[in-house]
């Protein structure tokens, strides 16, 4: 049975992430291409089940979940050239356990501050690119979870 708080989030009722941007499912989280590319890369694990909080997970969904966060930064850094990658777990706008994982690059406009506070438009990539950018990542993924 489904509890109020999931029913009313956009993650739980799948309105939050567009399912075309979907890169792979994995145990614990669905893994997405975020809709803005300006920071080429950028992608968001989203919890399976409803929670807003680490402390809410077991041990074992928890351990699953960094893992699963570690393989697609591994993943990222290796189609991207990433010189850093960036993690943020917030939930302030979306109250359901999600994380951002975004690849810094040599040519990343603002290497020192947060990818939330570099004022840009955003960079909606085309059908084409966007599913390229997506194969390329699922097929790191891939290969990074046989390693």
């Amino acid at each position: 049975m489904m509890d109020v708080e999931s029913v009313k989030c956009d993650a739980c009722s799948g309105l939050w992430p567009d399912v075309s941007y979907q890169i792979v499912t994995l145990t614990e989280s669905s893994v997405y291409l975020h809709k803005d590319q300006f920071f080429p890369g950028w992608t968001v694990l989203v919890f399976k089940r409803h929670a807003t909080e680490l402390f809410q997970l077991t041990h074992a969904e928890r351990n699953q979940l960094m893992d699963e966060v570690s393989r697609v930064a591994q993943a990222l850094t290796q189609v991207f050239s990433a010189l850093k990658v960036n993690y943020a777990l917030l939930g302030n706008l979306l109250p359901h356990i999600h994380w951002h994982v975004i690849p810094r690059l040599a040519q990343d406009p603002a290497p020192r501050e947060s990818v939330f506070s570099v004022s840009h438009e955003p960079l909606h990539l085309n059908a084409k690119d966007n599913q390229e950018r997506i194969a390329l990542i699922r097929q790191a993924i891939n290969v990074n979870s046989h390693s």
